[in-house]
């Protein structure tokens, strides 16, 4: 059985032509202008087609981050003047599309909660009736093809020509890795009745899990699908809703290398420079990486002056040693190379130990025990 919509391409202001595949990024809730602009002029120079952040923020329960509302339309306008990137934000009723609009955001998305209520999305589609503006519909929360098509139609019908499904897993009371498992089936089958619809695939919410994003990813451009949405944000462990399933631009910018999928900019460069770009944004996340690290070798460092303990622990250190050389070798890492970095970082978390020890200010300890394996 084929549906019979009534389609137009799926275009921004300023891009003519399919764009394949479409990508969509941006943090999960916008918190602060800062935090926008940061990641919406960093997301512009990987070369996405949409800059998503949500502002409304329909949670299970109460009491967790709802989002800022309205107060945050003007940053994503901000996004437009700035950076030129269209923009997009959830809305979840009719007075969220009056919001929205008056602030010229380029396209809605309608959340898996909202497309399971066919009250509501009837609500939202006559308020945009007669609007020419792009609309996506994320899949309900639960594995139900036909309310997520009667979803699409109930805005088609209203007039809603430039549509698009994303697919962001379903619950499941089985056990999962997954947040939502995906159920690729459905999201064929919705293509194979609705072939003229774009569907972009959602790993971030499919996943729940940064670290297992890019295995959905690939999964979704091996299975043809048209884009994909993923929630990027400067600092995902700060972030305050959804941080374990954000990632860093930088983050992105490696994704999108494995995929194969980096924007013309970047692509067009001298394969030397494509490296020296890569290797700078590893960099930038080692030392991230080394700054936390000190942070907690401070912690410890406090811990164990106001337990009168010694700084150097030489069996933690032999023991930290030998399995971080085994480690490198396993992954061809030479010996003397990995002793010579964990003898320089081993230094100086030594004296930055010291240097707490020292100082006859109190400072609070809080988190670890003397079962933590913590130099």
């Amino acid at each position: 059985m084929e549906v019979q919509l009534d389609l137009q391409p799926f275009e921004l202001p300023g891009q003519s032509g399919a764009q394949n595949p479409f990508l969509i990024a941006g943090p999960c809730s916008a918190e602060s202008e800062q935090q926008v602009l940061e990641t919406a002029s960093a997301l512009k120079q990987e070369g996405i087609h949409l800059f998503r952040a949500g502002i409304w923020k329909p949670r299970t329960r109460p009491g967790g981050f709802q989002g800022l509302g309205s107060a945050a339309l003007p940053w994503l306008r901000t996004v437009k003047d700035l950076t030129g990137l269209a923009v997009a934000t959830e809305v979840a009723n009719e007075r969220h599309v009056y919001e929205a609009l008056k602030y010229d955001i380029d396209v809605l998305w309608i959340g898996a909660r909202t497309t399971a209520n066919p009250f509501a999305v009837e609500e939202i589609a006559n308020a945009l009736k007669g609007k020419d503006i792009p609309v996506m519909v994320k899949n309900p929360v639960n594995p139900d093809l036909k309310l997520w098509l009667g979803a699409i139609e109930r805005l088609n019908m209203q007039g809603i020509k430039q549509l698009a499904a994303i697919h962001r897993g379903f619950s499941s009371y089985s056990k999962s890795s997954y947040r939502n498992p995906p159920q690729w089936n459905i999201p064929k089958q919705l293509k194979k009745i609705a072939p003229e619809l774009p569907v972009f695939n959602d790993p971030s919410h499919i996943t729940g899990n940064n670290a297992l994003l890019y295995e959905i990813a690939k999964d979704a451009m091996n299975k043809k699908f048209d884009g994909l949405m993923i929630e990027v944000h400067p600092n995902p462990p700060k972030a305050l809703s959804d941080s374990n399933q954000q990632i860093t631009p930088a983050k992105f910018h490696e994704l999108l290398y494995h995929l194969s999928l980096n924007n013309a900019q970047f692509t067009n460069l001298p394969e030397i420079e494509q490296l020296r770009k890569y290797i700078d944004n590893l960099d930038e996340e080692l030392l991230e990486i080394i700054d936390k690290r000190m942070k907690l070798t401070g912690e410890i460092g406090s811990y164990k002056k106001q337990r009168e303990i010694s700084v150097l622990q030489e069996n933690r250190w032999k023991e930290l040693l030998e399995t971080r050389i085994k480690n490198g070798q396993k992954k061809g890492l030479d010996q003397k190379f990995i002793k010579k970095i964990f003898e320089t970082i081993h230094s100086e978390s030594i004296t930055k130990q010291k240097t707490i020890k020292n100082n006859d200010s109190k400072r609070v300890y809080s988190k670890f025990t003397t079962n933590n394996k913590l130099i």
